[in-house]
């Protein structure tokens, strides 16, 4: 039996092809073998320094996220902030607190952006490359376009089983400080309100009280080879309640 040599030609190509793709696959499980997780915020917040007796935070926590675990991240992050050094501790009554801080987390997610992109351009670079050792040797197209579609199963096989997987934490900040005796804070505010598809509404508005406010977003990431949320869970936890404690 005579075995064409555009048909041996396509089995290597192929052949290679699952090599390269099972080499990218181990780089990548290696390189990303390590949890990684980062924390950086839009802006640094300074509150004044008060007296020890004084140091009484209210804490509230919101979530628009289900998977969202608030009591895990509630205890994270007084355990921080009470053990910051710097003698705060948290009260329940916001009247009897010299700061109030709001949290409100907004996104924890997996947030790949180029898996879908990285998926599909491997997919075509296997057809490519089949295609391209194919035509160099003359074979017909027939056996050209079986290489490339093995080389592009072979990839889409070996990325199947190595995801580089990024999980995104969004919370934002809100403290309110108490000013001292006798200064007043004046804030002004212009909300805009979209009331349907044909129009929205503005309101502006003033007032006077004794708290001063800061804002901030703390923005956490977690990456890791086949990386599960519970697995990401804990140390985003951790650094983004330490974040947060350096506040106070």
């Amino acid at each position: 039996m005579t075995i064409r040599t555009s048909t041996i030609t396509g089995v290597f190509a192929a052949a290679a092809l699952l090599a390269l793709s099972g080499c990218a696959a181990i780089h990548t499980s290696i390189a990303k073998k390590d949890l990684d997780v980062q924390t950086k915020l839009s802006t640094a917040i300074f509150v004044d320094p008060v007296a020890p007796e004084k140091r009484k935070l209210y804490l509230e926590m919101r979530s628009a996220v289900m998977e969202f675990d608030r009591n895990a991240f509630r205890s994270s992050l007084i355990s921080q902030i009470q053990n910051s050094g710097n003698s705060y501790v948290l009260v329940d009554d916001p009247d009897e607190a010299q700061y109030t801080m709001s949290v409100f987390v907004r996104n924890l997610e997996k947030a790949s952006p180029t898996a879908a992109d990285n998926y599909l351009r491997t997919g075509f670079e296997g057809v490519a490359a089949g295609s391209a050792i194919g035509y160099a040797v003359g074979s017909d197209f027939g056996d050209v376009a079986l290489g490339g579609v093995v080389g592009g199963l072979a990839a889409t096989a070996a990325n199947a089983f190595v995801k580089d997987v990024t999980y995104l934490l969004v919370a934002d900040i809100q403290i309110k400080e108490r000013a001292n005796k006798g200064v007043m804070v004046r804030k002004d505010s212009k909300v805009n309100t979209k009331i349907s598809d044909d129009g929205a509404s503005t309101q502006t508005y003033s007032e006077v009280s004794n708290k001063k406010e800061y804002r901030t977003r703390v923005v956490t990431t977690a990456n890791q080879v086949n990386l599960e949320l519970a697995d990401a869970q804990p140390l985003m936890f951790e650094k983004t309640a330490y974040a947060m404690a350096s506040f106070f």
